[in-house]
């Protein structure tokens, strides 16, 4: 009723005075805007106040994160070194004798067998001094002989004195002395024999041949210091390593324990490329570097060693039996040391501190805070806190497996 007079009263004044009349519109219109603005305010600061009021009733949102499952296994410990493949043997293949080179029967990088004919030098010249030889002993032989007769003839006569002894004794030097030349052309025979033996280069042991440096039709010298070829044993081989002087304690006590296993590692350190035992420690630490020497021996029967290769080796030096282990992700650094969060009955994250051994393989070896069974975060920690609601998913990886190389 109050707004009908009010509009009412508005057209009158309107009529009256025209100026005034136009003022008093344009005041009603603000105090019917401002008026439906306060209206509107007060709905919408219920309402704000309502939906606040309905999400804090609802519980938090849960963290996705995912949790490995705390396990018992065995822990392999392992000393990681670089190292070099050296062959078990490798000789340097030369010629004893000097000569023409007549053929290289075998190819480039070959593998040969021990007394696999390698080269050939032109044995012509070392028969024919072999055959000059036996000649020279024949014909000893032959004088030999007839001094012989000789002697017996005149030892017959002297017993009928018929002749002094001083022609005995005379026959008697002939005789030695061509037996001992004979004896002489025996070794002259030997000799000869053993260079023409010689002119036959064969492989000293089985394993693989180098690039040759010398062609057929080359002349060369007896132990020249560029040989023909290079042959190297392949199987078995060494690698030869270094570890720092503080484990020569530990190596030497496993080394006396019995044999000690060795993987030779590709360079992502995850592929075993050979395995194989340690063979020996060197007697003496390097003072220059602080390090000790090792050999191991590898089968290497599928040739994955090559000499020369340089490779990551890994020893393995002693097991801790029934340890505790958790994946490397879940070991978090705080301020106050080590800790994980654990999944709780309740669905919520616990901030446990642990105390942590040796780490290799993607695990950690836990020595107090935790115990097998139990579910510890192990990736979206950054997003935890004491107490948060997660929604843990089964690591993809799974939880603390067992070690590789663990028996």
């Amino acid at each position: 009723m109050d707004g009908i007079m009010t509009i009412s009263a508005i057209r009158q004044a309107s009529r009256e005075q025209p100026g005034r009349s136009r003022r008093i519109v344009l005041l009603a219109v603000l105090l019917l805007l401002g008026g439906g603005y306060g209206i509107w305010r007060s709905h919408g600061d219920e309402a704000a106040k309502a939906a606040a009021s309905a999400a804090a009733a609802q519980p938090p949102p849960k963290v996705p994160v995912t949790a490995a499952t705390v396990r018992k296994a065995d822990f392999p410990l392992y000393l990681y070194g670089l190292g070099t493949v050296t062959p078990l043997n490798s000789v340097s293949i030369s010629s004893r004798v000097a000569g023409v080179v007549d053929k290289v029967p075998v190819e480039q990088g070959q593998m040969v067998k021990q007394g696999d004919l390698l080269a050939e030098i032109d044995p012509r010249p070392y028969q024919a001094a072999l055959d000059q030889a036996k000649a020279k002993e024949a014909e000893d032989e032959a004088t030999l002989k007839n001094a012989q007769v000789v002697l017996k003839r005149l030892s017959t006569l002297l017993q009928k004195t018929f002749e002094t002894q001083q022609d005995v004794d005379n026959q008697q030097a002939v005789v030695t002395t061509t037996a001992a030349t004979i004896e002489g052309d025996k070794a002259a025979i030997e000799a000869a024999q053993l260079n023409l033996d010689y002119t036959k280069i064969t492989s000293p042991l089985a394993g693989k041949t180098s690039f040759r440096t010398i062609d057929p039709g080359n002349i060369v010298q007896a132990d020249q210091s560029a040989g023909l070829f290079t042959v190297v044993q392949l199987e078995p081989i060494y690698v030869s390593f270094t570890q720092p002087q503080d484990e020569v304690s530990t190596i030497n006590k496993a080394f006396a324990a019995g044999p000690v296993s060795i993987d030779v590692l590709s360079s992502d350190m995850k592929t075993v490329l050979a395995s194989g035992k340690l063979d020996a420690v060197q007697n003496q630490v390097d003072q220059a570097s602080g390090t000790i020497s090792l050999k191991a021996a590898f089968p290497n029967k599928d040739q994955a060693l090559w000499p020369g290769l340089s490779v990551n080796t890994r020893l393995r030096v002693g097991m801790i039996a029934g340890a505790t282990l958790v994946p490397d992700e879940a070991v978090q650094h705080g301020p106050d040391g080590l800790f994980t969060y654990i999944v709780g009955d309740d669905g919520k994250a616990h901030r446990q501190t642990i105390k942590t051994g040796p780490s290799d393989g993607g695990n950690t070896v836990v020595t107090d805070g935790l115990s097998p069974g139990q579910r510890v975060v192990d990736t979206g920690q950054y997003r935890l806190v004491d107490g948060t609601s997660v929604d843990a998913q089964p690591a993809s990886a799974g939880a603390a497996q067992q070690p590789k190389g663990a028996s």
